[in-house]
């Protein structure tokens, strides 16, 4: 249960872990800005480049409040103002899943409203992701749900409770069994607060497979994640942490990006399989790391061999020295010259 498919992709633990640039609305409204993230994703070897489709009028209120991190980073007090600055038109969408295609880049949206999320099924994506935002949002579950796509949700802010409720919700209505992205939504997130022994929980708990959604500032932190099992990293991705807006204080740029996209790979090799079964290469080095027992002194024909007879001696092949026990007080079935590397058919039974 911790492998799906997004498209033809095996999404797994170790080297099948998917990596997410999600370039959310660090376009700043601007399509060609959005165009060039897509290049900077598939350039810093991101599996799939993920943007945020919303229509403020279906999102907040006229009064809703900016949090202090949006505050800070735009100057708008309230959310529409900034959404609206935001927002790329549907058309602009549809040109942007045909460039990511062109760019041989899996292409993946967030919706935030139900006619969002209808829009984004109808360009092809090979997953449905959800924002922390909505792990609460019944409707919007179901209605993911029903599109028969994997879905990944984002599970910032929630409680064990809240989580296993939504999973529930993702499942009666119809999903696979979705792919809980560990997520704290702080932008960003101290490293101190990434908790990520949270994606062990998830696990333990849901039995399914579990990723990492990081607002911390670090490339390492999500290789990090990999090495507990995380088998999708997602991660804000901006072409300047300097502009104005919400997400880019919080994102990594592309070369910092690429750093990370090599750690996480990295670590996925690193993680293997799991079994304690030695490799073929390690077997050789074995052959001339280890030790066998090795005659100290000359044993005539008949006599008994005792342990200061013993030595263990690089390299391998002959009687083990974990067989020491088995040999000592037995008789040579010849002379065994010292320096000789004892075998077991030397030995009487």
């Amino acid at each position: 249960m911790d492998t799906f498919r997004i498209g033809r992709r095996r999404v797994g633990p170790g080297p099948g872990v998917f990596v997410i640039a999600e370039a959310g609305v660090n376009h700043d409204g601007d399509e060609a800005k959005a165009r060039r993230l897509i290049r900077a994703a598939r350039t810093a070897g991101a599996d799939a480049v993920k943007f945020q489709v919303f229509d403020p009028d279906l999102l907040v209120t006229s009064d809703a409040a900016t949090a202090a991190y949006q505050k800070g980073a735009t100057g708008h007090r309230r959310q529409r103002e900034m959404l609206v600055r935001l927002a790329l038109s549907r058309d602009a969408f549809r040109r942007l899943a045909t460039r990511a295609r062109a760019e041989g880049i899996v292409f993946l949206a967030t919706p935030f409203d139900l006619d969002a999320l209808g829009f984004v099924k109808s360009l092809g994506v090979p997953a449905m992701k959800i924002g922390s935002g909505d792990l609460t949002n019944d409707p919007l579950l179901e209605r993911a749900a029903a599109t028969g796509l994997p879905v990944l949700l984002s599970t910032g802010m929630a409680t064990l409770e809240e989580i296993s409720h939504a999973r529930r919700r993702l499942l009666r209505s119809g999903a696979q069994e979705p792919c809980l992205l560990h997520c704290v939504s702080l932008y960003p997130t101290p490293p101190e607060c990434a908790n990520l022994l949270g994606i062990r929980t998830l696990q333990k708990k849901f039995k399914g497979p579990v990723g990492f959604s990081d607002h911390t500032m670090s490339t390492a932190i999500p290789a990090f994640a990999v090495a507990l099992g995380a088998c999708v990293v997602e991660k804000h991705l901006t072409l300047d942490r300097r502009a104005q807006g919400p997400d880019h204080a919080a994102s990594l740029e592309p070369e910092a990006f690429a750093r990370m996209v090599g750690l996480v790979r990295e670590a996925g090799a690193a993680l293997g399989d799991g079994r304690r079964i030695p490799s073929g290469a390690e077997r050789a080095v074995a052959r001339v790391a280890r030790r066998s027992l090795v005659l100290r002194r000359e044993v005539p024909a008949g006599g008994v061999i005792r342990a200061a007879d013993l030595i263990a001696l690089r390299p391998a092949g002959g009687v083990p020295p974990t067989e020491v026990r088995r040999v000592v007080g037995r008789r040579a079935c010849r002379r065994l010259a010292a320096g000789s590397v004892l075998r077991w058919d030397w030995i009487e039974e």
